[in-house]
């Protein structure tokens, strides 16, 4: 029981709040806060170049990650980065793939990338020397619809390995 008890605890603690919601109507551009969006099942947020039927709906990453950069002497804000929601006070990195997210009162999202490849050098890279978003960014598909806006909650249901009751 004291075991349950802590595991519900723990997970309790998984959350982190929406700061920035980005889009883009082309890809391979910074993309601006529109500060609320709908996530769409199957494709992604709702007018943004990177959506669709594939495993790259939706991307995020950490303002913690942003504030690396913006200690390098960067002048980089949420959307700099192409992410599409920048989160703070959740550590994305620790979701394994097939984690499953709450964002919002009603979008459902699991994790399907963590990192990508930089094919082209981004302008960030160049003025840096390093990007933050190809090592700290991670990836999900929405698998439940629903709207998000900044300061909304996103909860973790459960991380690979677990199942949370109710949640397929």
């Amino acid at each position: 029981m004291a075991k349950e008890k802590a595991t519900k605890l723990e997970k309790a603690s998984k959350q982190g709040k929406i700061v920035a919601v980005c889009s883009s109507e082309k890809k391979g551009v910074r993309k601006k806060n529109i500060g609320q969006g709908t996530l769409e099942a199957d494709f992604g947020l709702a007018g943004d170049a990177h959506g669709g039927p594939w495993h790259r709906q939706v991307s995020l990453l950490a303002i913690e990650s942003i504030e690396k950069m913006r200690n390098c002497g960067l002048d980089v804000h949420p959307g700099d980065f192409a992410e599409n929601i920048t989160t703070e006070g959740l550590d994305l990195l620790s979701l394994p793939l097939g984690s499953r997210i709450q964002l919002g009162e009603q979008a459902i999202g699991e994790v399907t990338q963590i990192g990508k490849e930089c094919h082209n050098r981004c302008a960030i890279y160049y003025q840096a020397g390093d990007c933050v978003m190809p090592k700290e960014g991670i990836f999900i598909k929405i698998i439940e619809s629903g709207p998000i806006q900044v300061g909304d909650t996103i909860t973790v249901l459960f991380t690979a390995g677990e199942k949370e009751d109710g949640v397929d």
